[in-house]
């Protein structure tokens, strides 16, 4: 039909990763991904969420990528200027542990470097490993602008938290104070709430008696699954309203091991009901007994130094490891008779490193701190009041609750990689923050802990744009049009950067005017977790992790993409399995050869489409079904709602588009007279389908596209609209009805056993009442009947109700039917009837039901059970005539 070279443009078949490397660098070399700046256009951005440096992306980071660069390439085709910056987090603790770790390979510590040469080592292997995620992410098809990437600690970033640090101080903001944090006893330092995991352990629940060992006289028993921190206890604490201690208020009992007595207190915080309604308090080293100790006075001191090793106590145990004390205190009060009762195993949730799987030390310590009242609320009136929108809306709640009841926040670490606290230390107690490029004062000494990483991560939207300076990328891009992340790290990263945006838009500082928007994001698209096909939670632990490269060498970087975001949707997780993704490969090669078929048969998309009224009714159809489908896609993206686009795509192109106009098209096409118009329909459908699917799918229909259209990039294709007339419902109406008769035919062929090409004469009555007269070739053709010759006998029919009347088909089937199939077949059907008409008489049955259904209902209601009655009496009386029961 076509000449020979027609399909030159493609390849005999779609081999991902034979075209997908080669695709990407085109499109980087082409500057397809430069974001101007100085162009007219309107800015859309996005700034990535920066994956650790020393690691790789995970099946989680995929996702996230999938969509921020679906969004990235559909607005870069509706005109906008497109910023997609890329970058990395320094990752502080990670990457100090992962070097210390090296070091202690080579029976080096990172003492024995000093804090420079250890700092130099941790660069070198930054710079050999930081490649990794770029290569990862090139093989993904992420759209970004490599020429923007940044990271946290390049200099002009590094210049940008010196500045807000110096703000926030200046303005009271920060500083320091001795307060409970989170301690890892491992990594000797403070680490953030991110980064412990809780999860249930067996331990032992000991209690023991502070007092009198004589019932008699005064005593009481507290219960705890950490013993050893009873050397810290300053007090017991029970309800006010407890009769059975009110005597007791007031005094003071002796400690066991410590030459001081312990108050006993009154505070609501206890629960009478619990255990023995009364509880011992270690200010130190519990966050409950932090701010009862706040509360009530009481002294604070810490008794496990940075190794968890009891310290300062005067005591036996000094020296122990916590553990370790743990055994030998319960030994020692179990040789004095204060044991009172052990439960082993006790289940409880304690609190583990996500680093070194430690159990975390709640610890007394002075840290530096930001006061976050005043930043939280401005965080959460910028939600408030609409200045930033948070997708999916049932998140807000979320949101404010965290925000409007926000701790002040812990921001020093005690390591030696990251951004070092740019404060100064007088000989004399002095304090002091200089100014970025400002020396400080001679003979004073820095800080030594370095910043938490959240905190210059917290700036990633405006620092990596240039702030504090004044930059033209600045100008055009902030703030950023949408953050996408996930709602696990809502609060901890989110918050920062609302935080931190809102403040720095409300001043005039460093030469930048106020401006109109002071939040670093206008959209935030919360997207849920990647769980595997049985919804469990991906972990190394359960070993049901996956590697997204390995789908992208298996199934090709678009069946990864897609499987992605056909199941996206804001604040959900979902579940992939490779199953999924071999789906979505079938679906790249359904469309490759779909594509391959209409430039087989001459497809183009040049020139106007024939007018409308010379159209055939299939023509017509599917390019109604086109313009319909791009609105929803259009929806879907807008709200964010990836999976309502792909799904609309993906069953367009496969059920509607390859399963039947494509093969109406080849009677068409067999069709002189239509041949030049339904090429140009092909073209027509193809085309924009190609560009709809490609911010999903972009490898493969970067080939089929340039094919038929002979365009230069799907990349900066104009994105797809609806164009078409009103909709004609009567030519879908025809088409939905040829699409039930022919489906029947085909489910009677099969049920008979008749070979897929076998044709069989038939006469069918009813077309003209059903509106089809006009399309028996097109019936002829995909359900392989032929006219009857006049000497035709009918040895089998079948009927099927459309739309507008009835049609019977009357084949002769050359004793081809299995009568024994045909009577299962419509006893099959009558059962769906019988139990159609049991289901309406039940509901029209049912008075309440009646009374409160609106009527047309109730009469839509009334009239499938008429079409059930009509259905039963004419199933039945066919099952009767082929001898049935």
């Amino acid at each position: 039909m076509t000449t020979p070279d027609a399909t030159s443009a493609l390849p005999a078949a779609w081999i991902p990763a034979d075209h997908e490397e080669g695709l990407y660098q085109g499109w980087v070399d082409a500057g397809y991904f430069t974001a101007d700046a100085s162009s007219d256009k309107p800015p859309f951005s996005i700034v990535i969420p920066p994956p650790n440096v020393n690691g790789s992306l995970h099946m989680g980071h995929a996702y996230e990528h999938v969509l921020m660069d679906a969004l990235s390439r559909r607005r870069r085709m509706q005109g906008y200027e497109v910023l997609w910056l890329p970058g990395m987090d320094h990752a502080a603790i990670a990457m100090q542990t992962m070097v210390e770790r090296k070091l202690a390979d080579e029976g080096k510590t990172r003492d024995d470097l000093g804090r420079d040469a250890f700092i130099e080592r941790v660069w070198q292997e930054k710079a050999a490993i930081s490649g990794t995620i770029g290569g990862q992410m090139r093989r993904l098809g992420d759209s970004v602008d490599w020429s923007r990437e940044r990271f946290t600690m390049d200099e002009g970033l590094s210049r940008a938290v010196h500045t807000i640090f110096k703000q926030l101080f200046d303005d009271g903001l920060i500083y320091q104070a001795e307060r409970l944090v989170n301690w890892s006893p491992a990594l000797q330092t403070a680490v953030s709430d991110i980064e412990v995991k809780y999860s249930d352990v067996e331990g032992e629940l000991v209690s023991f008696r502070y007092g009198s060992l004589s019932d008699d006289e005064p005593h009481i028993v507290v219960a705890t699954t950490r013993l050893e921190t009873m050397l810290g206890d300053t007090a017991i604490a029970v309800h006010p309203d407890d009769e059975r201690y009110t005597a007791l208020v007031g005094t003071e009992l002796e400690h066991p091991f410590l030459d001081r007595r312990i108050p006993v207190i009154a505070d609501d915080y206890v629960d009478p009901e619990f255990g023995s309604g009364a509880v011992k308090i270690t200010p130190a080293h519990d966050p409950n007994d932090f701010a009862i100790g706040q509360r009530h006075d009481l002294p604070m001191p810490t008794i496990l130094d940075e190794q968890a090793r009891v310290v300062d106590t005067g005591t036996r145990f000094d020296g122990l490891d916590r553990f370790e004390a743990r055994s030998a205190i319960c030994e020692a009060l179990r040789e004095q008779g204060r044991i009172v009762k052990e439960v082993r195993p006790y289940l409880h949730s304690v609190g583990h490193s996500e680093r070194t799987g430690e159990p975390i030390e709640p610890r007394l310590s002075m840290q530096w701190w930001v006061a976050v009242d005043t930043l939280a609320r401005r965080a959460g009136d910028a939600v408030r009041n609409g200045e930033t929108t948070i997708h999916p809306q049932q998140m807000e709640s979320r949101w404010f609750a965290w925000v409007d009841d926000m701790h002040d926040w812990c921001i020093s670490r005690q390591l030696w990689w990251g951004h070092r606290i740019p404060i100064w230390y007088g000989p004399d107690g002095e304090v002091v923050c200089p100014a970025p490029g400002e020396e400080p004062p001679a003979g004073y000494t820095q800080e030594t802990d370095v910043l938490d990483t959240w905190f210059s991560s917290g700036l990633w939207p405006f620092s990596t744009l240039g702030w504090p300076d004044d930059t033209a990328d600045l100008g055009k891009f902030y703030p950023t049009s949408v953050l996408v992340t996930g709602y696990d790290i809502l609060f901890f990263w989110v918050a920062r950067m609302m935080m931190f945006g809102t403040y720095v838009g409300a001043k005039d500082t460093a030469g930048l005017a106020q401006r109109d928007a002071a939040v670093p994001f206008t959209d935030l698209f919360l997207h849920g977790l990647v769980r595997d096909e049985h919804g469990r939670k991906m972990s190394k632990s359960r070993g049901n992790g996956i590697d997204p490269l390995d789908w992208v060498d298996s199934f090709g970087a678009d069946a990864l993409r897609f499987t992605l975001a056909r199941g996206a949707n804001p604040g959900s997780d979902i579940s992939v399995g490779e199953d999924h993704a071999q789906s979505s490969r079938n679906f790249a090669t359904k469309l490759f050869n779909a594509t391959k078929f209409a430039l087989m048969n001459e497809a183009t998309c040049a020139g106007e489409l024939p007018p409308r009224e010379s159209l055939t009714v299939a023509d017509r159809w599917i390019l109604d079904r086109l313009d319909e489908v791009l609105t929803l896609v259009d929806e879907g993206f807008e709200s964010y709602e990836f999976s309502k686009a792909c799904e609309a795509l993906y069953h367009f192109a496969w059920d509607e588009v390859c399963d039947w106009y494509l093969e109406l098209a080849k009677v068409q096409l067999a069709d002189e007279a239509l041949k030049a118009s339904t090429a140009r329909v092909l073209g027509a459908v193809l085309d924009p389908l190609l560009r709809a699917l490609s911010p999903v799918m972009p490898f493969v229909t970067e080939t089929l596209w340039k094919a038929l259209t002979g365009g230069e990039s799907v990349v900066i294709a104009p994105w797809p609209a609806p164009t078409g007339p009103a909709a004609d419902s009567a030519a879908a109406t025809e088409i939905d009805d040829l699409q039930r008769l022919i489906t029947e035919v085909r489910r009677f062929r099969s049920d008979q056993g008749l070979r897929p090409g076998q044709r069989v004469a038939a006469v069918l009555s009813g077309l003209d009442e059903a509106g089809l007269a006009g399309s028996r070739h097109y019936l002829d053709a995909l359900a392989r009947l032929d006219p009857a010759d006049d000497g035709f006998t009918a040895t089998a029919s079948i009927e099927v109700r459309l739309s507008g009347a009835t049609v019977q088909v009357d084949l002769d089937t050359s004793g081809a039917v299995d009568v024994e199939a045909e009577k299962r077949r419509v006893a099959k059907d009558l059962a769906v009837a019988e139990k159609e008409m049991a289901t309406t008489t039940a509901k029209l049955g049912n008075e309440q039901f009646l009374a409160k259904a609106p009527d047309e209902v109730v009469a839509k209601i009334r009239g499938r059970q008429e079409l059930a009655r009509e259905e039963i009496a004419r199933l039945g009386a066919k099952l009767a005539a082929l001898g049935g029961a």
